[in-house]
């Protein structure tokens, strides 16, 4: 029986080379982030690097559009990046051919953190001109990131306060046997005998003592920072202020990360992890991120003027006119809810949606409850309990959780891989910009009208 299948041979010869990129469909995200990352002003990138003698490097744009790709098609780690580029097509497409070593975009990434955040705004800026951001309906939810660190790599206050005397005289009954050591080899040996290396011991228990000692100046200027927040948040005085803070003390189960001493233990849906919380600030209608940010507060409540703030100065920057930046309706969840944090947004005329109780899934959207005795609360509530409160805080599932659903779970982005405040925030903003330029490519090729 005669077949008729088409030829097949992996060591099929071409006459003519083929162009890359005839290997990737029409519209590919590849060609558009290619496309866009030519447009954006790269030159922060450039002045950071210096004419000289040696073999050239890779191109800074090249080694960008390979970053992008990864973090939006959910690649984050350097080394997977760099491997993608010898097996997977789009990489090496993107790539031009060229194989980077997994520490030159390690070291690309690290360097280029505080770019990112400029490359956010202009992204941000190329949303609006396609008229995705139109200043409707903001949301603001924030989520539990688990940090690169473990939690069980933390020492709480109380256990240092423990710790710290008893690890103490260890330290110093081990530094008197060793004088009495030297003392005896002296004798022995003369004392041109060389001793100088402190034991392993030793060392050991320096070493720790150290970082415990660390770890509680780490606590108690946390302690002393959260009650001026607290107290600058209640409209406290400036003497007020001092007090409250000379008086600040650890909680006794507060801990602090040996790891990663910039995260904290949060609660998650998930159980207690060691992380960071970000925020994120969310259009209705195109689900475009206008501003983010990541913080190692576990509490919601003293993000919200910061993010507003964050708001105003990117709307600024993008040259939005003042009268345009206040949203049609703001909403949030009860984290941000405060007497304080209600005032404000009465002062700054925001018509705000912000739960004063926990939500449930029934009709009502909100919780009822007895009655509270704040008066801004109180007409909060009741603000929400009427028809239109009701359907427009409806919306705000549908705006801002979908959006840490989808880099959670759809782009696999669970966990940070820097350590430290600084470089977490550049890299959330880094998937906050490859999050807007997936809705500007999706945008793009949507149909017309």
């Amino acid at each position: 029986m005669a077949y008729s299948f088409r030829p097949y041979s992996l060591d099929q010869a071409y006459l003519l080379p083929q162009a890359p990129r005839d290997w990737l469909p029409e519209g590919h995200l590849a060609f558009f982030l290619e496309e866009t990352v030519s447009l954006l002003d790269l030159r922060p990138i450039f002045e950071r690097y210096q004419g000289g003698r040696g073999p050239r490097g890779y191109h800074p744009q090249m080694l960008l559009t390979l970053l992008l790709y990864g973090y939006c098609t959910g690649v984050y780690s350097s080394r997977k990046i760099a491997g993608a580029c010898e097996m997977d097509l789009a990489f090496r497409v993107l790539s031009g051919g060229q194989f980077p070593d997994f520490r030159t975009l390690s070291d690309f990434r690290k360097e280029h953190l505080e770019t990112f955040h400029r490359l956010f705004l202009e992204v941000l800026r190329m949303c609006r001109e396609a008229g995705l951001v139109r200043m409707g309906h903001l949301s603001l939810d924030g989520s539990k990131y688990q940090a690169n660190a473990s939690k069980h790599k933390a020492m709480s206050y109380g256990r240092i306060q423990e710790v710290e005397p008893q690890l103490a005289a260890e330290v110093k009954e081990l530094l008197r046997r060793a004088a009495e050591v030297d003392e005896a080899e002296d004798a022995e040996y003369g004392p041109e005998q060389r001793g100088d290396e402190l034991p392993e011991e030793l060392r050991r228990r320096e070493g720790r003592l150290e970082k415990i000692r660390e770890a509680k100046e780490r606590l108690e200027e946390r302690a002393r920072k959260r009650e001026q927040e607290r107290a600058e948040a209640r409209g406290a005085e400036p003497e007020e202020v001092a007090a409250a803070v000379a008086k600040a003390v650890p909680r006794p189960k507060e801990q602090s990360n040996f790891t990663d001493p910039g995260s904290r233990i949060m609660k998650s849906s998930h159980g207690w992890i060691q992380g960071y919380n970000a925020q994120v600030m969310v259009e209705e209608a195109s689900g475009v991120i206008v501003a983010q940010e990541v913080t190692a507060h576990s509490g919601d409540s003293l993000r919200l003027r910061p993010m507003l703030d964050r708001l105003e100065e990117n709307l600024a920057r993008l040259g939005v006119p003042e009268e345009e930046r206040r949203p049609k309706w703001f909403t949030a969840d009860a984290g941000y809810c405060s007497e304080a944090n209600l005032r404000m947004l009465a002062e700054r005329q925001f018509d705000a949606y912000v739960a004063t109780g926990r939500e449930r899934h029934h009709p009502g959207g909100i919780a009822h409850g007895s009655r509270t005795r704040t008066p801004l609360r109180g007409a909060m509530r009741d603000k929400l309990q009427t028809t239109e409160g009701r359907a427009i805080y409806a919306r705000r599932k549908a705006i801002t959780e979908p959006v840490h659903g989808l880099i959670k779970q759809a782009r696999g982005f669970r966990q940070f891989l820097l350590r430290g405040p600084d470089k977490v925030a550049g890299e959330f903003t880094l998937v906050a910009l490859t999050h807007n330029i997936l809705k500007l490519w999706r945008a793009s090729l949507a149909p017309a009208g």
